[in-house]
């Protein structure tokens, strides 16, 4: 008996000590390996839980939040979604070559890129995609995803459009062979002020091909006697900073900073200018507001610190965190936060965040509006400590850029009745109607000021008040003739962008923008180079 209650004892222990050693030691390797728990714990899953899981689901859903952590930039992109969030920033994509808008669960062509494969198949501005493919495509499944995934598409691959156009009744299909479609980073470039040869270029993103653009631009205007500029980065997000220093180094002296680049496991880089730009004393205005982000902001701080030009408009997004592009061998990539950049006064101009909280990070902006700042230069918060520029001007970090001049948003004019009509889409919608129905009769007016003659004297004002009443929106007279200008300006430009294109359309909202009259002054009164500060 004695022999026997050891033999047990001791069987006991090899057991409890086989099972305590197994799964303790799964706990253990977990708890103790580090950057290994996560790969322990997917394979303790996929082995052990009680139902079958798509293992590559789990993982989708796992990377993003475990990014979301880190900071509000750090993403994740899926395989299937890494090509549309490249195209806008490589300056191509391979497609039909349209503009589109979705409007009641219809996609309706905006415009049809001149010299694309859309356009020699004879798709026009205005007609209604209805099917692709011998497919409808109309209803809830028509979304923008849904869309590009349709029309997109390898270089020579061929797509069948059915389109219903303005008072026909039959649908008419075009095919349509992809090929690569250009974008453009620079969708503007004029002399805004010819007696005063003040030439504009309006930036939309940093992308491959901006440097080019932009010397392009550049050399159009000095054709056209351009002796100051006006270079628009208002709700420009940003993209790659390369060519963000490469356009700021045309305009800088030799040996001014640029910007510089630090992080935890990445060096101090700087970026100097070369001394080799070829517009180095152009007189210069820089226009931010606050969708301006990350290479807009290394653009308008490098102009700012080293007092070359003057920054006028509103405070700009506060994006100063630098992210690296990492592919995985399935397609998918993360952008990872490697390092922070810093304007040459050597202030990082990234606004507040609360690690793994992006409600108040992405709600700045609401903020902002809401406590008036939107409206009022006081209304600004700076977060970050002083610097100084070049000629000893005080500037902040920790927020974005804070203008040289403040501009507040224009609100005169506005009615519960305007927001109502805006907000709700009803204004762009009689804008497309108006366009498809008379589209024929203003194909001859080829310029912004010919087509803009023209509608003014449509009395569109009182069409639209119709079109609304029509429709839902119930005819406030007394709100109808104080929101005029503003209805009379949404109206305009939607028109003369569907007929004409982004650059006429820009061209005309220039005309009365308070930003954009600002920045005349300032070049008019030759005080575009900032002045030291006086104590």
């Amino acid at each position: 008996m004695p022999l026997m209650l050891a033999a047990c004892v001791v069987l006991g222990i090899i057991i409890g000590s086989f099972y305590a050693n197994h799964f303790s030691g799964n706990r253990l390797n977990i708890i103790n390996s580090g950057s290994n728990r996560l790969n322990n714990l997917l394979h303790i899953i996929d082995d052990q839980y009680v139902d079958s899981v798509n293992m590559n689901d789990l993982v989708e859903k796992a990377i993003p939040e475990i990014l979301a952590e880190l900071d509000p930039h750090s993403t994740y992109i899926s395989a299937k979604d890494v090509q549309s969030a490249n195209d806008e920033l490589h300056g191509s994509f391979s497609g039909v070559g349209i503009e589109f808008v979705i409007r009641k669960d219809t996609i309706h062509i905006q415009n049809v890129i001149a010299g694309g494969p859309a356009e020699e198949a004879g798709l026009q501005a205005g007609d209604k995609i209805v099917s692709v493919d011998d497919k409808p495509f109309v209803g809830e499944e028509v979304t923008n995803e849904e869309a590009m995934r349709r029309l997109k598409g390898p270089r020579g691959t061929k797509v069948k459009i059915g389109v219903e156009r303005f008072h026909q009744n039959k649908p008419r299909y075009y095919t349509v062979t992809r090929d690569d479609i250009v974008t453009h980073s620079i969708s503007t470039v004029y002399m805004i002020d010819e007696k005063a040869n003040i030439g504009y270029i309006r930036i939309k993103n940093f992308g491959e091909n901006t440097y080019g653009e932009m010397l392009g631009a550049l050399a159009q205007l000095s054709q056209e006697g351009m002796e100051s500029l006006i270079i628009d980065l208002r709700d420009n997000s940003g993209g790659y900073m390369a060519p963000a220093i490469q356009i700021v180094n045309e305009f800088l002296p030799k040996g001014c900073r640029i910007v510089y680049t630090e992080g935890r496991k990445q060096p101090r880089e700087i970026f100097p200018s070369d001394g080799r730009g070829a517009y180095q004393k152009i007189p210069l205005v820089v226009l931010i507001n606050e969708g301006s982000a990350s290479a807009s902001e290394i653009f308008a701080g490098a102009i700012q610190d080293n007092d070359r030009g003057t920054v006028i408009g509103r405070r700009s997004f506060g994006k100063g965190l630098v992210q690296k592009p990492i592919e995985f061998s399935d397609g998918s990539m993360i952008r990872l936060t490697i390092s922070r950049y810093y304007t040459p006064s050597g202030r990082c101009i990234q606004k507040p965040y609360t690690t793994g909280n992006d409600k108040d990070y992405e709600e700045d902006l609401l903020t902002r509006y809401s406590r008036g700042e939107y409206f009022s230069q006081d209304s600004i918060k700076h977060t970050g400590p002083a610097y100084h520029t070049r000629l000893g001007r005080t500037v902040y970090g920790g927020g974005g850029i804070t203008p040289d001049i403040f501009v507040p948003e224009d609100t005169l004019g506005i009615t519960s009745y305007y927001k109502e009509a805006a907000m709700s889409g009803m204004i762009l919608q009689f804008a497309f109607d108006y366009t498809d129905e008379n589209r024929e009769k203003m194909k001859g007016y080829n310029t912004m000021q010919s087509l803009l003659s023209y509608l003014k004297k449509q009395n569109l004002l009182e069409k639209f008040a119709a079109y609304g009443d029509k429709n839902g929106l119930q005819r406030r007279n007394l709100m109808l003739q104080k929101s005029q200008s503003l209805f009379d300006r949404y109206i305009y430009s939607r028109i003369i962008y569907n007929m004409l294109d982004e650059e006429a359309w820009n061209e005309y909202l220039n005309s009365d923008d308070p930003t954009i009259n600002e920045a005349l002054k300032i070049i008019r009164s030759n005080s575009a180079f900032p002045k030291e500060e006086k104590e």
